[in-house]
């Protein structure tokens, strides 16, 4: 019997890839606001403040339903990522 072991954060993001493979698969549309982990790890970063800086200067869309509580647009921020995609030569 072969044990794997994961750190808590590694597995998680691991859940939420299969989970991301088995609606694409199944053509289950996916969620057109996402908490700010799932915003986070679609742009690639750690820091909620590189995350506030962006809402803040208007780059991707969010709704605020309360306090602690921010939504963030998916196509907003795949349309972030694709404008400042570099072509290759």
């Amino acid at each position: 019997m072969e044990v794997i072991c994961l750190e808590t954060q590694a597995f998680y993001a691991l859940i939420e890839e299969v989970v991301d493979r088995l609606k694409a698969e199944h053509n289950i549309e996916q969620d057109q606001w996402i908490p700010d982990t799932e915003a986070m790890r679609l742009l690639g970063i750690k820091s909620k403040t590189t995350l506030q800086k962006l809402r803040d200067t208007g780059s991707i869309r969010y709704s605020k339903l309360s306090k602690k509580l921010i939504l963030y647009c998916r196509d907003s921020i795949m349309e972030y990522l694709e404008k400042h995609a570099q072509n290759t030569f």
